[in-house]
């Protein structure tokens, strides 16, 4: 209990999440907590029809500022974005967005350069 306590008084970053981040389960293994947060949506972005291992959704840039995704943002501390990139793994990159709340986020993207 002390340690979830630490990290919810240390959460000063937004995550902004479109996935399996979303799920309960992932939250107690990645944050070892349950988040809340809010949707937002991200624009200039869109989900890749390729997946990582053919599950996972990936988020790539686009080059039509109409396409978006919707997403759900959580508060973490340092640490927990540290350990997200861990869950991620090299499939993905971590970038800093700005959401359409005006909010700026930290997001995963694919990793995978994108074709002109």
């Amino acid at each position: 209990m002390k340690e979830y306590t630490a990290h919810r008084l240390n959460a000063t970053e937004y995550l902004f999440t479109y996935g399996t981040l979303q799920k309960e389960n992932i939250q107690l293994t990645v944050f070892s907590r349950t988040l809340s947060g809010f949707n937002d949506t991200l624009f200039g972005y869109k989900l890749s029809d390729e997946k990582v291992v053919g599950v996972y959704p990936v988020m790539q840039s686009s080059k039509e500022p109409s396409d978006f995704v919707n997403g759900r943002v959580y508060m973490c501390s340092n640490e927990e974005i540290l350990e997200v990139d861990k869950y991620e793994g090299p499939a993905y990159k971590r970038i800093k967005v700005v959401l359409n709340s005006g909010k700026s986020a930290w997001a995963y993207v694919s990793s995978t350069p994108q074709p002109n």
